[in-house]
């Protein structure tokens, strides 16, 4: 009974947001401020029934309803709770169903905290976001409905696909896509204002709150799903450019342009033009990341396997909005009109070149991803485009911004002088070249990546302090330790958010540069060097999971002759699923992990191990945490909650509700 009332919730919510897309839209045109009204209390039924609707499809997983076809094919009375839970978005129809649950979620946000909006255009952001729903409500419905019966349910499951049996994996999924349907909010807004004809600094600060919470979560659910790659996978990598990865930096890149973007037309009035093609892309990426993985065009371990015809409806859906906002765009276009000049050398030159970096790294990046379907279908051949090209092609846009950020950061707007910024930098030049020398000369016949990446990370990491402290003024230090705690939170968070990525740039190039592997085959008692440890494989067992058999090997990890850890990496098999997995055993450090994966028994009786040093691996999650942070601190500050300029009087002037 449950289920079917979630079924009937969810057909339910689809009317609701025909409403929603229809009615408020065409009272903005007409001036009907009921119709207008009605923008608000659709967008709030719309979540309590997708809501409802999400919650009957958990109480299936969670009570193990094999009635349901996706129960079958996703679950298992034996799994855990926590990936019983998950299981609920660990698969197509599921995942399907939450992107509409948080596509409800930021139009219901926008009800209630948009009261600071002209009417005319809250309703027809609604109105679109509205669209939105409408469109994937069909998708789901026709063609991926997660309360699909079956008339004979069997007796169990077939169990969730292993290697998404993880915390890592429970909670990536979530957070990703609320920063794929946040970017919905932005494109919203996008259109809306081209609509209206209007885009000015008002609508600026009204975007830039929304694009920033995607932001945050897109790089919080990007870093779970890398640091789950590299534990979970045991190839010892944080990122494999994977075309799934790709499918969520893509967006992360654009959305980050527009942020920075918004900057200027909240500030100064240009790039009006820009900033609205950015919002249209950074949601169409969002949308060709869910065509790439719901398709069935590529293979990885974290797509979603599905025939090609719901593809097409993704494509369909992709064309309609994408196609259909950039042809209003072209229509519109002459209405946006940028009021600020600037010179060549200011605070929003710099930040021209920031966009400029990142789109141009966002096509790379999908130019790499999509060649090799485009050498299938033109070509007839299979092509591969691995980590050296995006190497290669990616870091020089990467190496330029980071020089770029510190100095841009700290110009003046409309007219800047790049010398006094420069003069200001100079103590945080001094101690990156400094960091980076040292390096140099402790490293022996190894690449300069190392050194080169450490002077970047740190020239941006205290380029952005020596930013916040330059907000301080020029009074004595005392003074300006009390100003620098009397700071917006907004230039707390830029600073944070600007020294995570110094931190993760180092740390990413650290990894690369600096990394220890060995792959030999090891005999029980047997011991071997690793860099400066020594490794000695005590003994390899079978061991019986909850759901799985385990070949678990216990491995001693000393220096100097002293045991420091004991670690336990396993092979682990799961019946059900008829499929293995690799478990590795890390310890971790703050300035290296020890990781250490089993593999399998040769015919010597020796087993294969992979022994790697990973330096300052816990540093990439980290710097992903403090931009992440400084994000939210960015969103607390009380100028983004209240816009700048919002008035309580549409622009026509019919009255505010």
């Amino acid at each position: 009974m449950i289920v079917e009332l979630g079924h009937f919730a969810l057909i339910l919510a689809l009317m609701v947001a025909l409403v929603q897309s229809t009615l408020p839209l065409w009272g903005a045109h007409r001036g009907d401020a009921r119709l207008m009204a009605l923008a608000g209390p659709a967008a709030g039924m719309q979540l309590l029934l997708v809501g409802w609707s999400f919650a009957a499809l958990t109480w299936a997983f969670v009570t193990s309803d094999f009635s349901l076809a996706v129960v079958v094919s996703n679950s298992h009375t034996l799994k855990p709770m926590l990936y019983k839970i998950s299981g609920v978005w660990g698969n197509h129809e599921g995942s399907l169903l939450l992107w509409v649950l948080i596509l409800a979620v930021y139009g219901a946000a926008v009800a209630a905290f948009g009261g600071n909006l002209p009417v005319r255009l809250k309703a027809r952001v609604l109105a679109v976001q509205g669209l939105i729903g409408v469109a994937f409500m069909l998708f789901l419905l026709l063609t991926s409905n997660p309360f699909w019966r079956l008339a004979a349910p069997p007796l169990d499951g077939q169990d969730l696909n292993p290697l998404l049996q993880d915390p890592g994996l429970a909670f990536h999924p979530p957070f990703l896509y609320l920063g794929y349907v946040g970017l919905s909010m932005a494109f919203s807004f996008a259109v809306a204002a081209l609509i209206e004809g209007r885009v000015d600094a008002a609508w600026g600060r009204w975007v830039r709150p929304w694009t920033l919470a995607a932001w945050v979560f897109l790089t919080i659910g990007i870093a779970l799903g890398s640091w789950w790659a590299y534990y979970e996978l045991g190839w010892g990598g944080f990122w494999f450019w994977d075309p799934v990865e790709n499918a969520s930096f893509m967006p992360w890149l654009l959305a980050a342009a527009l942020l920075h973007s918004s900057i200027v037309v909240e500030k100064r009035e240009s790039l009006k033009a820009w900033t609205i093609l950015l919002a249209i892309m950074a949601f169409g990426f969002s949308l060709i990341g869910t065509f790439l993985v719901r398709s069935g065009v590529i293979t990885s371990v974290h797509a979603f396997a599905n025939d090609p015809e719901r593809g097409v409806f993704i494509l369909l859906i992709l064309g309609v909005f994408t196609g259909g906002a950039l042809i209003l765009f072209a229509l519109r276009a002459g209405v946006m009109e940028a009021r600020g000049v600037f010179s060549l050398v200011s605070r929003e030159s710099a930040l021209v070149a920031n966009n400029i970096l990142l789109t141009v790294a966002a096509f790379v990046v999908f130019v790499g991803t999509i060649w090799p379907l485009v050498g299938t279908m033109l070509l007839g051949r299979d092509l591969s485009v691995g980590e050296p090209f995006f190497n290669a092609a990616f870091s020089p846009f990467m190496v330029a911004l980071a020089l770029i950020l510190p100095p841009g950061a700290m110009l003046a707007w409309k007219r800047g002088s790049i010398a006094r910024s420069l003069r200001s930098l100079a103590p945080a030049a001094v101690l990156a070249l400094a960091l980076a020398a040292l390096a140099w000369a402790m490293q022996t016949g190894r690449t300069a990546l190392g050194p080169v990446g450490l002077m970047l990370g740190a020239w941006v990491a205290f380029g952005a302090l020596t930013d916040l402290w330059a907000r301080t003024g020029r009074e004595d230090v005392g003074a300006r330790f009390a100003r620098l705690a009397r700071l917006p939170r907004a230039d707390w968070g830029k600073a944070t958010a600007h020294f995570g990525l110094g931190v993760t740039i180092f740390a990413v190039s650290a990894m690369l540069a600096w990394k220890i592997e060995d792959i030999r085959v090891v005999q029980e008692g047997e011991s071997f060097p690793l860099g400066s440890y020594t490794v000695r494989l005590d003994k390899v067992e079978e061991v019986e999971g909850p759901n799985y058999s385990s070949t678990m090997g216990t491995m001693t990890v000393a220096k100097g002759g002293v045991p420091i850890a004991v670690l336990n990496p396993e092979k682990r098999f799961y019946p059900v699923a008829q499929m293995p997995t690799t478990e590795a055993a890390i310890d971790y450090g703050f300035t290296r992990d020890l990781y250490l994966v089993l593999g399998d028994r040769q015919k010597s009786g020796g087993w294969a191990v992979r022994s790697y040093i990973e330096p300052f691996a816990n540093w990439l999650w980290g710097g992903a945490i403090l931009m992440a942070f400084g994000g939210i601190l960015s969103l607390s500050d009380r100028r983004y909650r209240v816009a700048a300029g919002a008035r309580r009087q549409d622009l026509a002037g019919v009255p505010a509700e």
